[in-house]
């Protein structure tokens, strides 16, 4: 299954997939954060026609990985979920391993086990007093080596994904954070397949996509645009002839609402996979088949609840 923000999901019924995506972003600092800086009704009013467009294009699943303190509002997901039709997928886990201003106090003093504990109490319990639960863990980490504080995020979430079988989503960038990542999950005993390396595609040596793939971790390839649907398809047909299409997702990293900001600032829609960068692919050759695996069948693997163990892995 998948946990929505409407509730469990059959992950049969979750369809095309964009697997990183953003609604609401408030980057003011978990030192000033404040929900009451926007107002539900503005951004609802804002962002509902870009999702009744994606909608409209064939999609179906929209993963929001917006982490608390920089904008995580599961009671807006929950709303535009019902007015968009869109199974809508939120977060639990903190975002500071790549600036720390986005982390609250405990995260600089807890350990490991504590900073799990927290996350785990919102998949137990709900988030914030709802009960809206995660579906996934989002952390983010410094572009490596990793530093004291990240190392110990991605340790929290390793006992995290060991009690709830939620994936483990982390903001990267470059390859050598992702490789060490790696490294420190399988020490906890969480097997790669658990991971996503989000934003891989800042990494300029494709190579290092072929060596998480084999390793058995999903492959981010989350900035998706207008402008750069041609390096996209460059990218794609590579992991392509690397045979490596079946650990790869797709998405805009777009959105981005911003409190403070006329109107919530430049948002940027959630179209271009599927009105332009799908088509591309298309008369590159690629088949419906390795189409249907990168927005279907791939996000459906990697966000699926289940217990992946280093060496093991349940149903």
């Amino acid at each position: 299954m998948i946990l929505t923000v409407l509730g469990a999901v059959d992950d049969v019924m979750m369809g095309n997939v964009l697997t990183h995506e953003h609604i609401l972003v408030d980057f003011i600092g978990a030192a000033a954060y404040d929900p009451a800086r926007w107002n539900r009704d503005d951004v609802i009013k804002r962002v509902l026609p870009y999702l009744h467009e994606v909608r409209r294009l064939g999609c179906q699943t929209f993963v929001d990985c917006t982490p608390q303190y920089v904008g995580r509002d599961v009671l807006l997901l929950q709303e535009l979920s019902r007015l968009s039709g869109l199974h809508i997928v939120t977060n639990t886990g903190y975002y500071g391993g790549s600036d720390p201003k986005f982390l609250p106090p405990p995260a600089f003093v807890e350990t490991e086990s504590q900073l799990a504990a927290r996350w785990i109490r919102e998949w137990d319990c709900g988030i914030e007093n709802t009960a809206i639960r995660p579906g996934f863990i989002k952390i983010s980490v410094n572009g490596g080596p990793l530093s004291e504080l990240s190392r110990k995020l991605v340790r929290a979430a390793a006992l995290s994904h060991l009690q709830t079988g939620l994936t483990i989503v982390s903001h990267t960038g470059p390859a050598v954070g992702a490789l060490e990542q790696i490294g420190l999950l399988r020490e906890a005993g969480v097997s790669p397949s658990a991971f996503i390396w989000v934003h891989a595609q800042r990494e300029t040596d494709w190579n290092r996509f072929g060596e998480a793939t084999r390793l058995g971790a999903w492959v981010s390839l989350d900035g998706v645009d207008d402008a750069n649907v041609e390096l996209y398809v460059a990218m794609l047909s590579r992991l392509k002839a690397e045979r490596c299409l079946h650990r790869v997702l797709l998405s805009h990293d777009a959105g981005w609402y911003e409190p403070g900001l006329a109107n919530g600032g430049d948002f940027r829609g959630y179209a271009t996979l599927f009105s332009r960068l799908i088509p591309a692919l298309g008369r590159e050759n690629f088949s419906m088949e390795e189409i249907v695996k990168l927005t279907q069948d791939n996000p459906r693997e990697a966000f699926s609840i289940h217990l992946r163990q280093q060496g093991i892995e349940s149903p």
